[in-house]
């Protein structure tokens, strides 16, 4: 399933809800090495990673800009159950030559896509498939994925993303001139479409892990990488676990299969599996509604249930009040295939 209302033309918005540390020093790189969840290799470089609690859970997914001192940080700063960035990082410091501080007043952060720019550098996904059901992008170019450009990165978590943009706060883009400036409702639209889980509500800080909320698929999680913070129970899922759930879009309608407009009332709404022939047995779990706006969001699932909808055994549901709203689950056209033998029934 493909949304039609999908932005197509060249537009920006600004990103809500986002804060900014700079970590600067000439040991910089090997301090964050140790915290966050991919590898770093040469001179600071932007990417996108995340940070993950001692037990393997995330406490915050986060982009990286390099500068020439170090990095700046992009992370939800809305309250959530994970201690404050700052203070954690401060923590670790101990003997480090390292500096950490709160920047978020100096820039304002938008998205931009849409455009040649914005898309130019997108090549064909390819994937490593673990027998788990965890899936990796094999970057084949010889750029960095990232890109390199001071305070703009290359948004690579989903095809069609964009481009992520710092901006002295206060002021607009270049792009401003060039592409329509939208509402941030409009790039969570966007991200949804793209089937992009960020910040905590997609991705409940101290409680949800890192593959179930594709952190692996969108290239923020290496699993050859050394000891870092939560790397014992990643690694371990990776080789022997098994992903039985993974974040997925969702369209919400009704019974006559008519767009349900009312997504943003129903965030953290428990979606309940159910046999279309009452004969058999319901199946066993549910899933969570995430993020939302208009008739689309982003919801937690069971993968056989994403399964059982496809193949058109079972019905997902919420329960509102004295009716029912169907969540149907697509499969964004850049995704690895949902029937891959490593993830079929998983």
């Amino acid at each position: 399933m493909i949304l039609q209302h999908l932005l197509k033309a060249p537009s920006l918005a600004p990103v809500p809800h986002r804060a900014l540390v700079s970590v600067t020093g000439s040991q910089s790189s090997e301090f964050l090495n140790g915290l966050l969840s991919t590898s770093f290799q040469g001179k600071p470089l932007n990417r996108f990673s995340s940070i993950l609690h001692a037990q393997g859970r995330v406490m915050y997914d986060v982009f990286l800009y390099g500068t020439d001192n170090g990095y700046l940080l992009e992370y939800d700063s809305r309250p959530s159950e994970a201690p404050s960035l700052i203070s954690y990082f401060k923590r670790h410091v101990l003997r480090s030559k390292v500096k950490v501080r709160s920047v978020t007043e100096e820039y304002d952060i938008w998205a931009s896509w849409g455009s040649e720019k914005d898309h130019g550098w997108e090549t064909d996904r390819k994937w490593h498939w673990a027998k788990s059901g965890a899936i990796e992008p094999a970057w084949e170019t010889n750029d960095w994925p990232w890109g390199t450009e001071d305070l703009v990165l290359r948004d690579r978590r989903g095809v069609g993303m964009g481009r992520r943009l710092l901006v002295k706060k206060g002021d607009r883009p270049p792009e401003a001139a060039t592409h329509d400036i939208l509402s941030a409702d409009a790039y969570l639209e966007h991200r949804i479409s793209r089937g992009v889980a960020e910040g905590v509500k997609d991705i409940p800080p101290m409680q949800a892990f890192p593959i179930d909320s594709n952190l692996d698929i969108m290239g923020g999680l290496d699993f050859r990488k050394g000891c870092y913070v939560g790397q014992e129970l990643t690694v371990r899922t990776y080789h022997t676990g098994v992903i039985r759930k993974r974040i997925s879009p969702v369209k919400l309608v009704d019974e006559h299969g008519e767009a349900v407009e009312a997504a943003s009332v129903l965030e953290n709404a428990e979606i309940k599996p159910a046999t279309k022939d009452d004969a058999f047995r319901r199946p066993r779990g549910t899933g969570k509604l995430l993020s939302s706006t208009k008739d689309v969001g982003l919801a937690l699932l069971r993968l056989e249930h994403i399964s059982a909808v496809r193949n058109g055994t079972v019905q997902l549901q919420i329960d509102v009040e004295s009716r029912k709203i169907n969540v149907v689950p697509f499969w964004p056209d850049w995704w690895p295939d949902l029937q891959h033998d490593n993830l079929s029934d998983a």
